[in-house]
């Protein structure tokens, strides 16, 4: 079978490079990748994109192995029939890993036809990282790293105002983009960069917040050699994904100007407040999803459809969404529950397996952003704490101690967080290990240990879970909270 490059697929013309895109994963090549593939089919946009790889370790020399090309699947059930698609995507014309060859990511800042910058760097991509400095090759943040781009494409351009980027982040926080926008201010401060650079930031660049909505469980290992037979060449990079795709950008006639989507058959919303669809889906869908993985993982599941479809996690995950998060929610109650319907739907994809391993990464900082605003919000509403969701923290304190009957745990975060689970979990006292996790502003934005019976309900779950295991552990502990 031949290898996928773009001789042997006559792919040989590239795009000019519209777009840099600060991310190589699964998500953003079934997602961006796609849809920017759609516009350009559609209404001529003429896009290529140039990826650079965020963090040390990725995937930029598998992706120039074969000169950016890669194959999405896209299945689910569309009004009761069952649909696929099978995409080569071809819309990469670079990619670059800074960490190898600072200079070419350099280059990237000089294309004369660079017009949008879109990122997910997960939801602790977008954070300040006060060792950074502009001389570093690459600075570690995703938003130094921006910074030292855009930094680059002002002095080449010498401020043309005509030259500055239409940024679009896609990392799942509530205003994303103010927050990158204000990250960078900071790095502009700090690293004396000039009035005249903020100006151009401020005045030629435009930020716009997102939503986006698409479950990419990405290369599907355990069913490779089915997919590989629907193709004549061989992709290393084949990526999985659900049929369904969302993505909501905050802004004016200007951006849909600019992304004329309205040409394409995708659900792309340029809106002027992207508030009540964010609330909605991250806490229904990405809570359900975040709450679930630990939980799940240590009671045995391996995928979200398992989890769902189970006798016991089943139950348990629809209980934690339609009696804990909707509850907290101050949307209509019957336009929520229908919502949650379809999410449970595409949970169950029977055409998608969904690794609960592939959404272990950053677990603490997702459950903050998704799960616990619910946690909380149910505390305030109901005067009590939500019997699921305390549960399924609890789950997530035990799943970081990184081993369970005798198995390791796909726990995935930064060193200094795996490194404090480690030591907190020297100690065999539930209840000062829960302290010491609740207590964690860093991680939770307050002191957790104030909010009532959380300590010790978290306490009783973790010495059930250790003592009984997930089934047999919650129905004791549901006993009492």
């Amino acid at each position: 079978m031949k290898k996928l490059n773009r001789v042997n697929v006559g792919l040989e013309e590239k795009l000019p490079i519209k777009i840099v895109q600060f991310g190589e994963g699964n998500f953003l090549r079934a997602f961006i990748g796609y849809a920017f593939q759609e516009l350009n089919k559609a209404a001529d946009f003429n896009a290529g994109i140039a990826v650079v790889q965020p963090i040390d370790r990725g995937l930029v020399k598998m992706l120039n192995d074969q000169d950016g090309l890669y194959t999405l699947f896209m299945k689910g059930v569309k009004k009761g029939e069952e649909i696929q698609d099978i995409e080569l995507i071809s819309n990469i014309v670079k990619a670059v890993d800074p960490y190898a060859n600072f200079k070419d990511y350099l280059s990237i800042a000089r294309e004369e036809s660079l017009e949008f910058m879109i990122s997910n760097t997960t939801e602790a991509g977008i954070a300040y990282v006060g060792s950074d400095t502009p001389d570093m090759q690459p600075p570690s943040s995703f938003p130094a790293k921006l910074t030292v781009l855009l930094y680059e494409r002002f002095k080449h351009f010498n401020g043309d105002a005509s030259k500055g980027l239409t940024i679009i982040p896609c990392e799942l926080i509530n205003h994303n983009s103010e927050t990158l926008k204000d990250i960078i201010l900071k790095y502009i401060s700090d690293w004396n960069l000039g009035d005249d650079f903020k100006t151009w930031l401020l005045e030629s660049n435009s930020f716009h917040s997102t939503l986006v909505d698409r479950i990419v469980p990405g290369y599907p290992k355990d069913e490779i050699e089915a997919y590989n037979a629907q193709l004549d060449y061989s992709d290393n990079l084949i990526v999985a994904a659900e049929a369904f795709l969302l993505w909501v950008i905050e802004g004016g006639d200007d951006l849909k100007a600019k992304l004329p989507f309205d040409k394409t058959n995708l659900d792309v919303k340029i809106v002027d407040d992207m508030q009540p669809y964010r609330t909605r889906k991250v806490r229904i869908l990405n809570g359900a999803h975040t709450a679930m993985v630990p939980f799940s993982i240590l009671y045995g599941n391996k995928t979200v459809k398992q989890s769902v479809d189970d006798s016991f996690t089943g139950p348990f995950i629809q209980k934690a969404v339609f009696n804990e998060i909707i509850d907290t929610l101050d949307m209509d109650r019957d336009e929520l529950n229908s919502f949650a319907d379809e999410i449970f739907d595409r949970f169950r994809n029977p055409f998608i397996i969904h690794n609960l391993s592939s959404i272990a990464l950053n677990t603490v900082s997702k459950f903050k952003v998704r799960v616990l605003p619910s946690l909380l919000g149910y505390v305030e509403v109901n005067n009590k704490i939500p019997t699921n969701l305390t549960f399924a923290f609890a789950a997530l304190i035990r799943f970081y101690k990184g081993t369970f009957n005798g198995e390791d745990l796909p726990v995935q975060d930064s060193d200094d967080i795996v490194a404090n689970f480690a030591k907190i979990w020297e100690s065999s006292d539930y209840s000062e290990i829960a302290n010491a996790v609740l207590s964690n502003e860093e991680y939770w934005g307050e002191d957790l240990t104030k909010v009532k019976n959380l300590s010790e309900a978290v306490t009783l779950a973790l010495k059930e879970i250790d003592t009984n295991g997930i089934e047999a552990g919650f129905a004791n502990y549901s006993k009492t909270y």
